[in-house]
């Protein structure tokens, strides 16, 4: 968490083009908790974050700034949508869990950390187990020559499972250890052990835990023994004491379309009573209160918070006046014109151009992108968010699907061919669309 804030926007600017002052205040902000760590613990308490509140249109970058940012960082994140909650005393998701989704978020990152550095250990388990079920059983009261010379032969036989010269052989696995891995919480199991769980409950659905054993890969079992190992292994305890901690000295809760739930005084209906109790039930959670989980209790004084909205149909004086108090930063993040769109194409890690080369490549073709293709291809976005809503880089999703829908159709029949996309194939696949405004509007 030790980077300066023009080591994060540095960072930020790799995946995000432009909106340089969302990124700083998001840095000053992230450098500030670093910094309030650093002081005595008196003083500490005192210093609240300042939470801040992004106002744009949609894909201008504002969730992606937050996202890569806490990725970074390591930091527990958690993304929601205001307009989802209801107010106390309605059906719906209370604001309330929207921290419990934070501490969860934390649970799992710190899971994951500690995992890590278990791996060594982990991986001795696994072997251990599955060599034991590889080798003829020991049988009791074996003459000590006969106990090491099964030592001997355990230990190349766990060697061989690490190098996965095994991995064809089938073994019978115990199934019945079917609590959560993640100490109470969610599964968390890997995709093959929950298929492997899924499909063996169904089969022997009427057998007792105990009797719950199948027969499987040896490649199969590995993944069902890491979670095994995790749980085993795992300080479970130091695990849900570190994510409290994180969470709620780390954490950041990502609020879009708050301006959802503003109740304008020009267009008041029948459902502002509603949206406005939302906000005056997020007003403590922002503020600072003390929230209980199935991990413990979470104080959310020191989470980050961090709101966005359009404020197409509202402005942020819509909202209460004690919640815009909770939201001192405010930054207004700009709409993305032609360059902009041609620079995420081009400048940004992972861009959507690599993205398609990459897919096609594994089918043999070699794709490239003229630079006159790659604008024309930023050309028509523009267009098409000035004909119809305007969605910002998403738009550059679809406008190059629409170009690259035959080619991705027929890859797997031009293996070993090298594809170049020109402007003159951009402009033969859109132009027509453009200039039909209806057809236009199907360019989500």
């Amino acid at each position: 968490m030790n980077m300066t804030p023009k080591e994060i926007v540095a960072y930020l600017d790799e995946y995000v083009i432009g909106q340089q002052d969302a990124k700083k205040a998001i840095a000053v902000a992230l450098r500030n908790r670093y910094r309030r760590l650093k002081l005595p613990r008196e003083i500490q308490d005192d210093i609240t974050p300042k939470n801040i509140l992004m106002i744009g249109p949609t894909g201008v970058g504002k969730t992606e700034i937050a996202r890569r940012m806490a990725k970074m960082l390591s930091l527990p994140f958690v993304k929601v949508e205001a307009s989802k909650y209801t107010e106390v005393g309605f059906v719906g998701r209370d604001v309330e869990s929207m921290i419990r989704d934070l501490v969860y978020a934390s649970i799992n990152l710190v899971k994951d950390e500690h995992k890590a550095k278990l791996t060594v250990d982990i991986e001795n388990y696994v072997a251990e187990k599955i060599a034991k079920k590889l080798l003829p059983e020991l049988p009791k009261g074996a003459t000590p020559e006969k106990l090491e010379s099964y030592s001997v032969s355990l230990e190349k036989m766990k060697e061989r499972v690490k190098r996965g010269e095994v991995d064809h052989l089938r073994i019978e696995l115990d199934l019945s250890h079917k609590k959560n891995f993640d100490g109470g919480g969610e599964n968390n199991l890997p995709v093959e052990v929950i298929k492997i769980q899924e499909s063996f409950s169904k089969l022997l659905g009427s057998m007792s835990e105990g009797e719950l054993k199948k027969e499987m890969s040896v490649a199969e079992a590995k993944e069902y023994l890491k979670a095994e190992a995790g749980e085993k292994l795992l300080d479970m305890e130091l695990v849900k004491q570190e994510a409290l901690e994180r969470a709620g000295n780390g954490g950041i809760i990502f609020i879009d379309e708050i301006d959802k739930i503003a109740v304008s005084s020009k267009n008041s209906s029948r459902n502002d009573p509603s949206k406005e109790g939302v906000q005056r039930d997020l007003l403590p959670i922002v503020e600072g209160s003390t929230v209980s989980t199935k991990y413990g209790t979470i104080c959310t004084d020191h989470i980050l918070f961090i709101a966005t909205g359009a404020f197409h149909l509202s402005k942020p004086s819509d909202l209460i006046p004690e919640l815009q108090g909770r939201f001192p930063l405010r930054v207004e993040l700009d709409s993305l014109d032609e360059e902009a769109l041609y620079k995420i194409l081009t400048n940004t890690k992972n861009s959507l151009l690599k993205q398609y080369s990459e897919l096609l490549r594994v089918e043999g073709v070699e794709l490239t992108f003229e630079d006159q293709a790659v604008r024309e291809l930023a050309k028509v976005a523009q267009k098409a968010n000035e004909k119809t809503e305007d969605i910002g880089a998403r738009r550059l999703h679809a406008v190059i699907e629409k170009v690259m829908e035959d080619l991705s159709f027929k890859a797997d029949e031009m293996d070993g061919e090298s594809i170049t996309v020109s402007a003159e194939m951009v402009k033969g696949k859109l132009t027509d669309i453009i200039e039909n405004e209806d057809h236009t509007r199907y360019i989500l």
